[in-house]
């Protein structure tokens, strides 16, 4: 290709351009996703796009590639003109403090917490850790909550002293029919990108959480005045990595990461780095997504 300066010699996948639309349903990002997973699948150790720098439409992706860590390499040029060459590094690297720059890594040591999620909400939110027991054509919907990346958690927890790159773990409480101990399971883990806390009013409220929450306006207004002595706080997050075992809450128990089921997470709860990594085991986690 007549890239300049020239590539080095590296395993790389190239993307095709794809159009970013202003209709604010986030398929940007869930073609993102789609790419990360091919590079890691395909153990690349870069990835390259060309596009032109012409329209709103390509300016437009143009945001979202450097959003996510792509970064202006060079000019390839051709009959039609010169295009930009955007590259993403692949290799294994994680940046606490701008963590979409490294998705979809995440560490194996740091802070952990394992958050709860109603059924109702856990796979209308996370629609890639969806469960056997569950259709997938109740969640085909273009939901923009449900293709975004970047995701909104809402929360009362007494535990708020979260910050970017800590590690959540999302456990699905228990079906309404089913028994807690078979069940309950662990399903995803998530990098928070920032916590926010001490919203003013209600329109902030649901401003910071449109779009990217399972919620609808009215919904959000019910949560906000709910309880007004403990108004909610949001947590951005980034759904990193859907485990491909589930285990349960008897596992959990058994293998002491939780005590017992009166101590089930009911809002943000640290865990061990070695608890963590007994997850990592038993979920059979894939080890390309971990940095150590």
């Amino acid at each position: 290709a007549d890239i300049s300066p020239t590539f080095i010699s590296k395993r790389r996948l190239k993307v095709g351009t794809f159009k970013v639309v202003a209709n604010g349903l986030r398929l940007g990002e869930r073609f993102l996703k789609i790419i990360f997973d091919n590079a890691i699948a395909n153990k690349v150790d870069e990835i390259y796009v060309t596009i032109f720098d012409r329209t709103d439409e390509q300016r437009r992706l143009i945001n979202l590639l450097t959003d996510w860590g792509f970064v202006k390499f060079g000019i390839k040029q051709g009959v039609s003109g010169d295009e930009l060459v955007y590259t993403r590094d692949m290799r294994p690297s994680f940046n606490s403090s701008n963590p979409k720059l490294t998705f979809p890594y995440f560490p194996r040591t740091g802070r952990s917490f394992l958050v709860p999620i109603y059924p109702d909400y856990h796979t209308e939110l996370l629609p890639d850790s969806i469960l056997r027991t569950e259709n997938p054509c109740d969640f085909v919907d273009h939901a923009p909550h449900r293709n975004a990346i970047s995701k909104v958690y809402i929360s009362r927890s007494f535990e708020r002293n979260l910050r970017r790159g800590d590690r959540i773990i999302f456990y699905r409480t228990k079906a309404p029919d089913g028994n807690a101990y078979h069940t309950s399971v662990i399903s995803t883990v998530g990098i928070i990108e920032d916590v926010i806390k001490n919203i003013p009013n209600e329109t902030t409220f649901i401003s910071v959480c449109r779009r990217r929450s399972v919620f609808s306006d009215e919904e959000l207004r019910k949560h906000w005045n709910f309880n007004p002595q403990n108004r909610p706080f949001v947590v951005n997050f980034l759904c990193v990595y859907s485990f491909p075992k589930r285990v349960n809450l008897e596992w959990l128990i058994n293998n002491r990461i939780i005590a017992n089921i009166d101590t089930v997470p009911r809002g943000f709860t640290q865990i061990t780095d070695a608890q963590f990594e007994t997850i990592l085991k038993g979920t059979q986690t894939d080890e390309s997504f971990i940095v150590d």
